[in-house]
């Protein structure tokens, strides 16, 4: 873990230290990705209107992100509002969720600063509103010089969309360069997806119990472990990244080899001879 990164798990609640206390710290992941899901099911449980529920979110937004930052998790990366959305949703609902993100991004500058926090965005933004552009902008600005955890907003984001953008400027810069098809590598694609400055998720949660994933970092995700909760997104606090994280920890991850429980290796002539027959 970097050492410009200062932990501060004294400020973590009494019952989010109990769960710390259990994490092996050498073991963090790098990187969590979150599907924050439910927003709009966790108002209508309650007979209220969806831009409450999104409110709520945003909040937990924040807790969580603090948490994050706390325990010195270096990436964080949540995924705000998809490129379906955006089509999908009633554009009075889209026009309340870019003003949330905008207040968000206001209201939160002070909290991101003191907690050393560093913002960042994936996704087609240059098609957002602009004067939430210029919020965007400002608040990247901002914290550009803060070392602690890097939060990464997905906005207008998709992760085929991501794809195509990769591959569109893969395509040119193999026109600029004259470099012929058979010499691309899985890290040439790398270089141009929107996260080619961050580790791929080691952890990714999804919120609301929904068993998908939503389009979402797909090229990212090949290796990362899973973890789904029925909680929904507004109900999501600090105390439960650490239980995501600790059920992280008891998995063994092989990246597709043997893991140790498999026994060894062994060759049986007469089972190969039977095979063969």
């Amino acid at each position: 873990m970097s050492s410009s990164r200062t932990l501060r798990i004294h400020e973590l609640t009494p019952e989010e230290r109990a769960v710390y206390a259990k994490l092996k710290p050498e073991r963090l992941p790098e990187h969590v990705a979150i599907i924050m899901d439910g927003n709009g099911r966790w108002a209508g449980r309650r007979s209220l209107k969806r831009f409450l529920g999104h409110q709520q979110g945003a909040r937990s937004v924040q807790l969580v992100t603090e948490t994050a930052s706390r325990i010195g998790l270096p990436w964080l990366t949540l995924y705000a509002f998809s490129l379906e959305n955006s089509l999908r949703r009633p554009p009075a609902e889209v026009s309340f969720l870019m003003r949330l993100l905008k207040s968000y991004l206001e209201t939160n500058l002070q909290r991101m600063m003191d907690n050393n926090v560093r913002m960042r965005y994936i996704g087609r933004t240059h098609d957002l509103p602009a004067e939430v552009q210029e919020k965007m902008h400002w608040v990247e600005e901002a914290t550009r010089h803060n070392t602690g955890t890097t939060l990464t907003l997905a906005l207008n984001y998709g992760g085929r969309s991501e794809l195509v953008d990769a591959f569109r400027g893969l395509a040119a810069e193999m026109q600029r360069k004259h470099i012929s098809a058979d010499r691309i590598t899985e890290q040439d694609i790398h270089r141009h997806l929107y996260t080619a400055h961050m580790p791929d998720p080691d952890l990714l949660i999804r919120t609301s119990g929904e068993m998908r994933i939503s389009n979402y970092l797909l090229w990212q995700i090949a290796y990362t472990e899973i973890f789904v909760t029925e909680r929904l997104w507004p109900d999501f606090r600090g105390i439960h990244l650490l239980e995501a994280i600790a059920d992280f920890q008891r998995r063994e991850r092989r990246y597709g080899g043997l893991g140790e429980d498999c026994g060894q290796v062994e060759e049986d002539p007469e089972q190969i001879r039977i095979a063969a027959s």
